[in-house]
């Protein structure tokens, strides 16, 4: 069996970086995953305040696009599946409902159903990486041995 999702409105939306469950990191509060990991984009200038502030996920995706913005050059092809990683941990480490319904999902393979993204979803034709789909899996895996190790000492977060 594989877990798709995409539309946050569908079953295992909250999987979606668009999904609205906020968290704070860095210092600061985020919306989503998605303001979060368009943000980092563009360290050191006022460019991740605004995108921080903006109202819905779309609106920051958008302006992470935005090649008129100085995207951090040298490292960002390096640096953006760890980003993504810690964005994605913290959301699911921040909500106990998502956390469950993530650990639920026990060991079957997630994909993001994404006919436009080839990188972190898998494409139209399937063929994509789905990158945040595996990161998914991964902070499945974090967070079961947590759990489990919390099960086992009775101290249940």
């Amino acid at each position: 069996m594989t877990i798709y999702f995409y539309s946050t409105r569908e079953e295992y939306g909250c999987f979606s970086n668009f999904s609205s469950h906020g968290f704070e990191l860095d210092g600061l509060y985020w919306s989503t995953s998605e303001h979060y990991f368009q943000a980092q984009k563009f360290v050191g200038t006022p460019h991740v305040e605004q995108i921080r502030l903006v109202k819905t996920p779309k609106d920051a995706a958008r302006m992470g696009r935005e090649r008129t913005r100085p995207l951090r050059h040298q490292d960002w092809e390096q640096v953006k599946d760890d980003i993504m990683r810690q964005a994605v941990l913290c959301k699911f480490q921040t909500h106990t409902d998502i956390r469950d319904i993530l650990l639920s999902t026990n060991n079957v393979e997630i994909v993001e159903n994404s006919p436009i993204d080839f990188y972190w979803g898998c494409g139209a034709d399937g063929s994509g990486k789905n990158m945040l789909g595996k990161i998914l899996m991964e902070v499945r895996d974090i967070l079961h041995h947590t759990y489990r190790k919390d099960i086992d000492n009775k101290t249940i977060k």
